[in-house]
C-alpha cells in the first residue's frame, strides 16, 4: 500500500523508507503513532519514551519509534500532518534536553527527524522520536516511573519485565563471534603491526623472542582476540580487511569533515576498518597550525604550540573507538573547526560526570567493550583506568588552553570537544601566575571562563582562593588574581629586569631585522626600562648594553660613519 509520495534524491531518504515501513508492517508496543496536530503533552510524550525504550529493550531491539503526523484509525494508517514544536531546529534540539532532564542518566531521543512526505500533491509535515532502548540491566523511568504500553493505554511497567531487565547481564559486544568470518578475513598488515605494538608495549626480550615464534592464529588466540579459532568484533575492529566489513550487522567507520568559518563543509573523508593504525590516519588530515599565544604578559616573545596535542588527540579518539556503542550502528565523527575538533561516538557516558574521571582514584564501573579495551590497551593504543582522559585535562592546563568539554546529555551519544586556541587571557593568566593549582580547581575555572554554572561548595573554594568573584549564577574571574599580575608588572617596571633580558632583546630584534640603528634601539627597550630612571640615565643604560655585548664580540657596526651606521649581529 503506497501512503505517501517522496523525492528519491533528497538526504535522508532513508527514514521516509522507515516511514513507510513502520505504517505497513508494524503493530507492536515499540512504535506509537499519533496525529499531535497542534500541542501535545509533554508529560505524556514522557511516559511514551519510558514505554517504548523498556518494550524496545525486552524485544532485543535497538531502539523504538514515536511518529506524529501519522493517524491510526481502524488499523488504517494516514498521513496527516502536524504542527508540533514547528519552527527553527533549535527548538527540536532544546526539547531533546527537556527529556533527558526527568528520565533514567539523563536519556533522550536519539534524534528527531523532520520529514516533508507528499499527499495528494501537498507536504505534510511529520516528527520521528528515535527511542534508545533501555541499556542493558536498567529500566527506563521518566519522573522515576517506570512504563510499559497495554493496547492503547500505558501503564507502570510489570514488575516481572522489570525483574527481567533488571537481570539481563551485560554481554560484551567486542568478544562475541562473528559469523562466517575466519582469520583469512583479517588483514596481514595490521597484524603485523599489533605483534609490533604488543612486543613495544610489553618491551621485554623473552616476550618478544614468543611473539616472534608464534603464528598469527597463536598470536591472535594469545590476545583472547579468536576464540576457539574464530573472529570476535574486537578482532575485526581492529585487524580486519575493509573488504570484508559487510561482515558486521553494521559496519563500523570513522568520518572526518572540515568545516569553514561560516559553518560550510570544506572537505571529508571515511576510514573503514583496520581500526589499530586509523588514528594516524585521520589525524593527518587535521590542520594542526602553529598557534602563538602570551600566557607571559611580561615578556615580549610569544609562546607556540601546535593547537591540537598529537598524543591528546590519538588518545580521545581511540577511546572514542573503545567505548562506542556498535550495537546502535553509528559512525564515530571527528568534526573540525577553525578553533576546535569535535569527536562523537554513539553510546551513552559510563562515568556519568566527567568529574569523576577527573578524580585521581576513580575506576570505571565496567567497560562497554572489555576485550576491545583489552586489546588496545594491549596494541599500546590507549591508557587504562581512565589515567588518559586526566593526562588530556592536563596536557590542556600545561597549554593555559580551555580544558575539553564532554557532552553527554543525549544518552545515546558522547561528544568531546578539544580547544585549539585560548578563549579568556584572564584564565590563561591565572592558570600561568598558580601553576600550584591542581586539576580540579583548573577545572572550575575553565567552567567559569565558559560562562557555566559551578556548585556552591565549588565557588566557595574558589572565592576562598581568591581566583572568582561574583554571583553564584554570574562568576567571573577575581579582579584580585588579575591584580596580582598588575604588582607583578608594577614592580618590574621599578625594579627593572637584569641584563641580560635586554640583551636577548636586541639580539632577537637583529636576528629578525638584520640590522637596527640607535634610534631603533632605543624604541625597542625604552618602556621596559625601570621607570625609576630619568631620559638620560635610560640612554646611558641603553649605550652600556651595545657597549657590553660589542666588547664581547656579540655585536658590532656595519660602517665607520656614526651618522649613518647601523649594529648587526657579529
Amino acid at each position: 500500500m503506497k501512503f505517501f509520495d517522496y523525492d528519491k534524491n533528497i538526504n535522508n531518504v532513508e527514514y521516509y523508507e522507515i516511514l513507510e515501513d513502520l505504517m505497513e508492517r508494524w503493530e507492536h508496543e515499540i512504535v506509537e503513532f499519533k496525529e499531535a496536530k497542534g500541542g501535545y503533552d509533554t508529560d505524556k510524550i514522557g511516559r511514551y519514551f519510558s514505554a517504548i525504550s523498556n518494550e524496545a529493550n525486552l524485544r532485543n531491539q535497538q531502539y523504538g519509534w514515536l511518529v506524529f503526523g501519522v493517524s491510526e484509525k481502524d488499523k488504517v494508517k494516514h498521513v496527516v500532518g502536524t504542527a508540533y514544536k514547528k519552527g527553527d531546529k533549535s527548538i527540536l534540539e532544546k526539547f531533546k534536553y527537556e527529556i533527558a532532564r526527568d528520565t533514567t542518566n539523563g536519556m533522550t531521543f536519539y534524534d528527531i527527524i523532520e520529514l516533508l512526505p507528499i499527499v495528494n500533491g501537498k507536504e505534510l509535515r511529520v516528527l520521528m522520536f528515535k527511542i534508545p532502548a533501555a541499556a542493558t540491566g536498567i529500566p527506563t523511568d521518566w519522573k522515576t516511573n517506570y512504563y510499559e504500553r497495554s493496547g492503547e493505554s500505558l501503564v507502570p511497567l510489570k514488575q516481572y519485565k522489570i525483574d527481567a531487565i533488571r537481570s539481563q547481564e551485560r554481554k560484551d559486544w567486542s568478544k562475541q563471534i562473528i559469523e562466517g568470518a575466519t582469520i583469512d578475513n583479517l588483514d596481514q598488515g595490521a597484524i603485523l603491526l599489533a605483534r609490533e605494538k604488543y612486543k613495544e608495549k610489553m618491551a621485554q626480550e623473552p616476550i618478544s623472542k614468543e611473539v616472534d615464534g608464534m603464528s598469527d592464529e597463536q598470536f591472535l588466540t594469545k590476545m583472547k582476540l579468536l576464540i576457539g579459532g574464530k573472529v570476535t568484533n574486537a578482532a575485526m575492529l581492529l585487524l580486519g580487511n575493509s573488504d570484508f566489513d559487510y561482515l558486521f550487522t553494521a559496519a563500523p567507520s570513522i568520518m572526518w569533515r572540515l568545516y569553514g568559518a561560516d559553518g560550510t563543509d570544506k572537505d571529508y573523508a571515511i576510514f573503514k576498518i583496520p581500526f589499530i593504525n586509523v588514528v594516524d590516519k585521520v589525524f593527518a588530515k587535521v590542520r594542526n597550525l602553529t598557534y602563538r599565544y602570551m600566557p607571559n604578559q611580561m615578556t615580549l616573545f610569544p609562546m607556540e604550540t601546535e593547537q591540537y596535542d598529537s598524543w591528546l588527540m590519538r588518545e580521545l579518539l581511540n577511546n572514542s573507538i573503545a567505548h562506542s556503542n556498535y550495537q546502535l550502528g553509528g559512525r564515530i565523527y571527528v568534526n573540525e573547526f577553525d578553533d576546535k575538533i569535535k569527536i562523537t561516538n554513539p553510546g551513552d557516558f559510563i562515568p556519568q560526570r566527567i568529574e569523576n574521571v577527573l578524580e585521581v582514584s576513580y575506576n570505571p564501573p565496567f567497560y562497554r567493550n572489555q576485550l576491545l579495551a583489552e586489546a588496545m590497551v594491549a596494541f599500546h593504543m590507549i591508557d587504562t583506568a581512565t589515567l588518559g582522559i586526566r593526562r588530556a585535562y592536563n596536557i590542556q592546563k600545561a597549554k593555559y588552553f580551555p580544558m575539553p568539554d564532554y557532552d553527554f546529555s543525549s544518552g545515546v551519544q558522547v561528544d568531546v570537544t578539544v580547544y585549539g586556541k585560548t578563549l579568556d587571557d584572564n584564565y590563561m593568566h591565572i592558570l600561568y601566575d598558580h601553576p600550584e593549582l591542581n586539576l580540579q580547581d583548573a577545572f572550575l575555572l575553565d567552567k567559569v571562563q565558559k560562562g557555566i554554572q559551578i556548585e556552591k561548595k565549588d565557588a566557595d573554594r574558589l572565592r576562598a582562593l581568591k581566583l572568582v568573584e561574583g554571583r553564584l549564577g554570574s562568576l567571573y574571574l577575581s579582579a584580585s588574581a588579575a591584580k596580582s599580575i598588575e604588582d607583578q608588572a608594577g614592580y618590574i617596571k621599578n625594579k627593572g629586569l637584569d641584563d641580560q633580558y635586554y640583551k636577548t632583546l636586541i639580539i632577537e630584534y637583529l636576528k629578525q631585522y638584520t640590522k637596527a640603528n640607535r634610534k631603533e634601539i632605543d624604541r625597542l627597550l625604552w618602556d621596559k626600562l625601570p621607570d625609576s630612571l630619568s631620559e638620560v640615565q635610560k640612554k646611558n643604560k641603553i649605550h652600556n648594553l651595545l657597549t657590553s655585548m660589542k666588547n664581547k664580540n656579540i655585536i658590532e657596526k656595519d660602517s665607520d660613519n656614526q651618522q649613518k651606521s647601523n649594529w648587526v649581529l657579529k
